[in-house]
C-alpha cells in the first residue's frame, strides 16, 4: 500500500520470465482483486450439495472402529490368548491359599452379610480392594455360580488381568513401541508362568494393578490435561486404597505428570491432581474417624496400629543370601516359575535409563528391586505382581530397540543391536523349557483337589454343632454348607481377635477339629492356642501329599496322653467284640475283613450293631470299605450284600427291611448314613 492508500505491487525482482503469461507484467494482486468477493446468484436448479468428507458417514462407533481397526486386529488376539491361558486349569492350580480365602471371605461378607469383614476389621489393608471383589460377585452372581467361593473370585482375577493386559498394550504404544512390540509386551505379561500363577491367585495386588496402569496412561495425556491428570490421580488413589504397597509408585507417577504437563498450565493441573489424590486418600481416614478408630484405645483396633504393623512391626523377610530366609524362599519361588522375566526386566531397565520415554518405568522397576533387597525389610510374596507389567514393557522395548539398531548403518550401532538380540535369544532359549513345563502344570495339575476333598469330608462327617478351626480358604464354603459362623473359626483369629477369644473360654479345649494346610503349618509358633490343639489331636483323615497335604485332626480336650490311654482300652474292646463277631456262624466274611475285625480295626458302634443284627439274621459282608482319606484308621463303614440268603439290591425286600432296621436303631448303635446300591447296603458310622 502506497502513501496515498492505494494498493500497489511489491517491487519485482528482475529475472527472465519462463513464459509469456508469467512475463505479462500484470500484478498478481490485481488478479486477486478482480475475483468476485461473493458467489454469483444461482439462476437455475437447486444449490449443489457438497461432497461428503471421508469418515463423515456412519455412527460414531463405526468411525472409531474404522480408524482403529489395525490396532484392534493386533490387540484382540492378544487378549484372547491371555484369557485362555489364564482360564485353562484356573480352578485346579495353584492350590487355594489362606490369603485368597481371606479376601474372598471379606468380599463375601460385604455381598452376603453387609459387613466390611467376616471378623473384626483391624485396618491391615484398606477395604476398597475386596469391596470391588464384592461388587463383581454381586454383579455377575459369581458366588452363586461356583461351588468354591475362591474360584468365583479367581474369575474376577481373570477379568482384572485382561484389563491390565489391554492397558499395558496402550501404555506401550504411548511410549513409542510398535504394535508388534506392544503385543509382545502384553503377551509376556499375560502368559509367563510366574504371571499366570500370581494373576490367578486372589490377591489385592491384581485388583489394584489395572488402576495403576490406567494412572500412568492418563498421566501421559497431552490433550485435556486437566481431566487426564485428575483421572490419573483418581485411578492412582483407587490403586493405593486397593493395595497400599502401590504407593511406592507415587514419585514416578508425579515425575511422568511433570514431564507431560504443559508449562503454561503445569501449576494448575498438578495442583488439581494433588487435590484429587488427597481427597481419595482422605476417605480412608474418614472411615476410621467415623468409627472412632484413628488412634489406639482399650479393646479397639485403630488405623495407626494397622499402619504401624505394616510399616514397622512385620517380621523381616531376611537376606536373599540366607538360604533359610523367607526372602530367599520367595525369590526361589519366583525364579522357579520363570527365571527370565525378572532378570530380563532388570537388564532392560538398566538400558532403559538411557531412553527418555522409558526412563521413568526403568527407574520404577529398579526401585521395586531396591525395595526387595533392602536390609531388614519385609517383602510380601505377591509383591512381584506390581513388577510384571513394567518388566514386560522394558523387555519388549529392549528387543525392538536391538532389532532396529541391527538394521541401521554404522558398525558400532549394529554391534550393539546384535548384542541385544543375542541376549534376547539367550533368554528365550532358557525360558522355553521352563515355560513349557510350568504352563503344562498350571493347565493340567489339580493341586486343589486335596482341599476340596477335605472340605467335602468335613461337610459330610462333622456335626454342625462341632467347632472346627480351618484355613480361611474354606471358611465361606463351610459356612454356606450349614455350619454356624461361630463354629467355623479362621485359625489366624484364635490368638489375635479378642471377640473370638471371648467365644473360647477354655481356649484350644473348645475345639473339636482342626483342618491343617501348608499355610497353617508354616507358622506354628505364632499361634500358641492352635499349636496346643495340634499337639493334642490325632489325624482322622488326610488328603494329598507334600505341601498340598490337608489333614483333618480330631482334638482331645482331655489331652493326647489321656486320649491315647482311652484309645488303648477302646482298641481292646474292639478286638474282643470283633473276635466274637467273626466267630459267629451266621456271618459270612472274607479273610481280610475278618482280620480287620479280630485286630480291632472296625468301629466299636458298628461292631455292636452287627452283633445285634446277627442275633436274628444271617449276613454276608463284602468288607469294611475305607472312607476316602481315612486309610490307616479305624474302619467305620460296612458293605452288606445279603440277608438270610437274599441279595440286598435296590428295590429288594431284603434291602428295604435292612435299611429300616438300621433306621430304627438308636443311641450308640445309630448309623449316620445308609445307602443301597447295586453291590449291597452301605452303613456308615461316626468317628468314635
Amino acid at each position: 500500500m502506497g502513501e496515498d492508500g492505494a494498493l500497489r505491487c511489491p517491487p519485482r525482482r528482475r529475472r527472465r520470465a519462463p513464459s509469456a503469461r508469467a512475463g505479462s507484467g500484470r500484478c498478481p494482486m490485481s488478479r486477486v482483486l478482480e475475483r468476485p468477493t461473493t458467489a454469483p446468484p444461482v439462476l437455475h436448479g437447486p444449490e449443489p450439495i457438497p461432497a461428503p468428507r471421508r469418515h463423515r458417514g456412519g455412527s460414531r462407533a463405526g468411525r472409531w472402529f474404522s480408524v482403529h481397526a489395525r490396532s484392534i486386529s493386533w490387540l484382540a488376539p492378544v487378549l484372547l490368548i491371555a484369557g485362555l491361558v489364564q482360564a485353562i486349569g484356573m480352578a485346579g492350580s495353584p492350590q487355594r491359599i489362606d490369603d485368597e480365602g481371606t479376601y474372598t471371605a471379606q468380599a463375601w461378607s460385604i455381598a452376603k452379610l453387609g459387613e466390611i469383614a467376616h471378623y473384626t476389621y483391624w485396618y491391615d489393608h484398606p477395604p476398597l480392594g475386596w469391596l470391588q471383589l464384592a461388587l463383581y460377585g454381586q454383579a455377575t452372581f459369581a458366588f452363586d455360580r461356583y461351588d468354591v467361593a475362591v474360584i468365583a473370585m479367581r474369575e474376577a482375577m481373570l477379568v482384572a488381568m485382561v484389563v491390565s493386559a489391554a492397558l499395558l498394550w496402550l501404555l506401550a504404544r504411548k511410549v513409542g513401541l510398535s504394535r508388534a512390540a506392544a503385543s509382545a509386551a502384553a503377551l509376556l505379561f499375560a502368559v509367563s508362568p510366574l504371571a499366570v500363577q500370581f494373576h490367578r491367585t486372589v490377591y489385592l495386588d491384581n485388583v489394584a494393578l489395572p488402576w495403576l496402569l490406567a494412572a500412568f496412561l492418563l498421566a501421559m495425556t497431552k490433550r485435556n490435561q486437566l481431566a487426564g491428570f485428575a483421572g490419573a490421580a483418581l485411578a492412582f488413589g483407587i490403586a493405593v486404597l486397593s493395595k497400599e504397597t502401590f504407593l511406592l509408585a507415587l514419585p514416578v507417577l508425579a515425575w511422568v505428570m511433570w514431564r507431560s504437563s504443559n508449562k503454561a498450565t503445569r501449576r494448575y493441573t498438578l495442583s488439581v491432581a494433588g487435590s484429587v489424590l488427597v481427597l481419595v486418600g482422605g476417605t480412608y481416614l474418614l472411615l476410621a474417624g467415623v468409627k472412632g478408630e484413628i488412634f489406639p484405645g482399650p479393646d479397639r483396633v485403630s488405623l495407626t496400629s494397622g499402619i504401624a504393623f505394616q510399616l514397622a512391626n512385620r517380621e523381616s523377610s531376611g537376606s536373599a543370601f540366607d538360604p533359610d530366609s523367607l526372602l530367599s524362599a520367595t525369590l526361589g519361588q519366583w525364579l522357579q516359575l520363570d527365571p527370565v522375566i525378572l532378570v530380563g526386566g532388570a537388564v532392560a531397565a538398566l538400558a532403559g535409563l538411557f531412553a527418555r520415554q522409558l526412563r521413568p518405568f526403568a527407574v520404577l522397576y529398579l526401585g521395586f528391586l531396591a525395595v526387595i533387597f533392602r536390609p531388614g525389610g519385609y517383602t510380601p510374596v505377591p509383591f512381584v505382581i506390581g513388577m510384571l507389567p513394567f518388566a514386560a514393557l522394558l523387555i519388549a522395548w529392549g528387543a525392538e530397540t536391538a532389532i532396529r539398531a541391527a538394521r541401521r548403518r554404522g558398525v558400532r550401532t549394529r554391534a550393539v543391536g546384535i548384542a541385544g538380540i543375542a541376549i534376547a535369544l539367550t533368554g528365550a532359549i532358557v525360558a522355553a523349557p521352563v515355560w513349557a513345563t510350568q504352563l503344562r502344570g498350571l493347565w493340567l495339575a489339580d493341586l486343589d483337589r486335596p482341599l476340596r476333598d477335605a472340605q467335602s469330608w468335613v461337610s459330610e462327617n462333622v456335626s454342625r454343632g462341632d467347632r472346627v478351626v480351618v484355613d480361611d480358604a474354606m471358611w465361606v464354603d463351610l459356612v454356606e454348607s450349614g455350619f454356624p459362623r461361630d463354629n467355623v473359626i479362621w485359625y489366624y483369629k484364635v490368638d489375635t481377635d479378642s471377640d473370638v477369644q471371648d467365644m473360647l473360654p477354655n481356649g484350644w479345649q473348645d475345639f473339636d477339629y482342626v483342618v491343617t494346610t501348608g499355610s497353617m503349618r508354616t507358622f506354628p509358633d505364632n499361634f500358641p492356642q492352635v499349636a496346643q490343639a495340634l499337639d493334642n489331636s490325632r489325624v482322622v483323615a488326610e488328603f494329598g501329599t507334600g505341601t498340598q497335604a490337608v489333614e483333618i485332626r480330631k482334638v482331645y480336650p482331655e489331652g493326647i496322653e489321656a486320649a491315647d490311654e482311652a484309645e488303648g482300652f477302646a482298641g481292646e474292646r474292639r478286638q474282643a467284640f470283633g473276635g466274637e463277631l467273626a466267630s459267629n456262624p451266621r456271618l459270612t466274611i472274607d479273610p481280610e475283613s475278618e482280620a480287620l475285625l479280630t485286630g480291632g480295626g472296625v468301629n466299636e458302634s458298628l461292631t455292636l450293631a452287627l452283633g445285634q443284627l446277627l442275633s436274628t439274621h444271617e449276613l454276608t459282608i463284602a468288607g469294611f470299605p475305607a472312607i476316602a482319606g481315612e486309610d490307616g484308621v479305624v474302619r467305620r463303614q460296612v458293605l452288606i450284600t445279603s440277608v438270610d440268603g437274599e441279595a440286598v439290591t435296590p428295590g429288594s425286600g431284603a434291602g428295604s427291611d435292612l435299611a429300616g432296621w438300621f433306621a430304627a436303631l438308636g443311641g450308640s448303635y445309630d448309623a449316620d448314613e445308609t445307602a443301597i446300591g447295586t453291590d449291597g447296603l452301605t452303613a456308615r458310622y461316626s468317628i468314635d
